[in-house]
């Protein structure tokens, strides 16, 4: 079996690798957002739309890629104008996407001859085949992806955290909302050669999800969700690379699959840092005033004791068996 520096030597692992760095690094940044809005199905739903665009384009011959972000932005749309007007949920909406898009891929695909082996390629990804021209409409997409989440992230995070108090700040919510939408239509063509349309959803959540076990702030679950993604999109296709000589393993499977992973890696860390946080900062509200006199205390608080020290007023209270203890002369008192 040839080794990892060997493969490199191909023109089809250059430009699946090439493909997987810029899915991977794109498509979560966009998945962030979507996660703040709790529409963290949409991709779903554009996924499938996104095939009666592919089924478009091979059928009259044109670039199934153009053709899916056409059908896909339509879509985006489509479903943002109804969740916004009330007409219908945004869930019901994404059902609707979800059936019709699918269906009607099948169907124009059917009555246009193409069997539906070559959907296959769209629906489950082929990045080992993906040809020079994908690759660069694939960078080029991700880039103007990456750049419009991070240098509209203030605002993007504004509109997609409480619309309400963007609207009072003066941002044209609507504007915004819809252009999340286009960004997710986009993410879901830039991502289906690589983990394909019926998993390109997973490719935009697990690695927030993994992101949010750590990190603090919408920033920092910005930039951790697109480096966890790029790891998991070369990773997965360093591993399916390796496994293929052995087994027919797809690509996008593998990417994915390796996304869960580190989101079960993450977790227990995430839950750690969380427990470790509450134990520093246990109380809620600021504790009274009133102090109770502890008589029998045998532990002796300073620093080094191994008890978080938390500021109170002139003095410093120590977190101690669900209560405050702070040190008084020759004894401790409680709160």
């Amino acid at each position: 079996m040839p080794d990892f520096w060997s493969l490199l030597g191909y023109d089809f692992m250059q430009r699946a690798l090439l493909a997987a760095l810029f899915t991977g690094l794109a498509v979560p940044a966009v998945g962030t957002y979507l996660v703040q809005r709790r529409m963290a199905l949409m991709g779903d739903g554009l996924g499938h739309v996104a095939v009666t665009g592919v089924a478009i384009g091979l059928v009259t011959g044109a670039a199934p890629t153009w053709t899916a972000v056409v059908a896909a932005v339509v879509g985006a749309l489509a479903i943002e104008l109804i969740r916004e007007r009330g007409t219908s949920g945004g869930d019901v909406a994404l059902a609707l996407l979800f059936y019709g898009g699918l269906a009607g891929g099948i169907f124009v695909a059917g009555l246009g001859g193409q069997s539906t082996s070559r959907l296959q390629e769209f629906l489950f990804g082929s990045i080992m085949t993906i040809s020079t021209t994908d690759v660069w409409i694939t960078m080029a997409l991700a880039v103007v992806l990456v750049v419009t989440c991070l240098g509209l992230s203030p605002q993007l995070f504004a509109v997609a955290h409480d619309a309400d108090f963007a609207r009072v700040a003066g941002l044209n919510v609507r504007a915004y909302n819809l252009l999340v939408a286009v960004l997710a239509a986009v993410s879901v063509t830039v991502a289906m050669r690589t983990v394909g349309l019926l998993l390109v959803s997973a490719l935009m959540v697990i690695p927030v999800a993994t992101a949010q076990q750590f990190a603090r702030s919408f920033r920092a679950t910005l930039g951790f969700s697109m480096l966890i993604g790029l790891g998991a999109a070369v990773g997965g296709l360093l591993v399916a690379t390796g496994a293929s000589y052995r087994a027919d393993v797809a690509p996008g499977s593998a990417i994915v699959l390796l996304s869960l992973v580190l989101f079960l890696l993450a977790w227990p860390l995430g839950a750690w840092v969380r427990r470790r946080q509450r134990r520093l900062a246990p109380f809620t509200d600021a504790p009274p005033d009133e102090h109770l006199h502890s008589t029998d205390h045998p532990h002796e608080h300073g620093e080094g004791c191994g008890h978080p020290a938390v500021p109170h007023g002139d003095h410093v209270d120590y977190v101690h068996d669900g209560h405050r203890h702070a040190p008084h002369g020759e004894h401790y008192d409680e709160h």
